[in-house]
């Protein structure tokens, strides 16, 4: 029982960690806000003349489309769907082998990097998710929810949404073990996201078997659920699936990345590291 309190204040501190370090980059902070709020600007107005053209599409009204694009300048940072998570320093260490040093510690890689994440990607729903979205309800009339249990709903989406992005994107630094430059993978891995995960369009645009392959994949958990569960289209049983779907994935996604871990494990002891 003390082991494992003691484990959970070792990941809490982690995490209270991993965003005390975003949460000083001010100035980063607040250039990624406009940044995001010009984007969302600038598609909000493209998914308007489309939405013209085609009323409903998607299943989606004009205020529900453009909903959709604040809520992917909300969680395009909190998914790190274009990278800036802690892949990039993984791979790093990986790279010019001080990932040994992380072996050494009396802690869990896999759960190290996880608590850490999730501080990171709490900061950025805070720092970088907020107020882009409250920009975009003072300029569009966004499909808002009323009902505080739907905003509860869309969080918890949110965070099973974490935890398969986080599970993907540990996948691609373990790579790094193998190629020794995980740019390549990540680059692939970063089109992929940017493109399954609804952020270019929704994926309930795609047609026929397009869109039941992409959104049956893991991307579709970081931006498309949540989205939809945010504009009410998940209720009910649907939505207890909907959660099962992106648990799914998560506990998968984890499992083959622990396995990979101690595939990796081996081949720094083996090789003298």
């Amino acid at each position: 029982m003390h082991v494992r309190a003691g484990r959970f204040r070792l990941y809490a501190a982690v995490a209270e960690g991993g965003f005390r370090r975003y949460a000083t980059y001010r100035a980063a902070t607040a250039a990624g806000v406009f940044t995001n709020t010009v984007f969302g600007l600038i598609l909000a107005y493209t998914y308007l003349a489309l939405w013209d053209e085609r009323p409903g599409l998607g299943g989606y009204d004009q205020a529900q489309a453009v909903t959709f694009v604040w809520l992917g300048q909300a969680l395009l940072t909190v998914m790190a769907l274009m990278g800036g998570g802690f892949e990039g320093e993984l791979i790093e260490r990986i790279r010019t082998g001080d990932i040994a040093v992380d072996l050494y510690r009396p802690a869990d890689l896999q759960a190290w990097w996880l608590a850490s994440d999730l501080g990171r990607a709490l900061f950025q729903l805070l720092g970088r998710g907020v107020l882009p979205m409250a920009a975009g309800a003072l300029v569009f009339d966004l499909a808002l929810p009323a009902d505080p249990l739907r905003w509860l709903a869309f969080l918890t989406a949110v965070v099973l949404g974490a935890l398969v992005s986080f599970a993907l994107r540990f996948l691609v630094a373990l790579s790094a073990f193998w190629t020794m430059d995980g740019a390549g993978v990540s680059q692939v891995a970063m089109l992929a996201g940017t493109f399954f995960s609804g952020m270019l369009l929704p994926l309930n645009v795609f047609p026929g078997a397009l869109g039941e392959v992409a959104r049956a994949l893991p991307w579709s958990a970081l931006l498309q659920v949540p989205a939809d569960v945010f504009l009410g289209r998940h209720t009910g049983l649907d939505l207890i699936r909907t959660y099962a779907f992106q648990l799914g994935w998560a506990a998968a996604l984890l499992t083959a990345g622990r396995l990979l871990q101690a595939v990796a494990t081996r081949r720094v002891v083996v090789q003298g590291g």
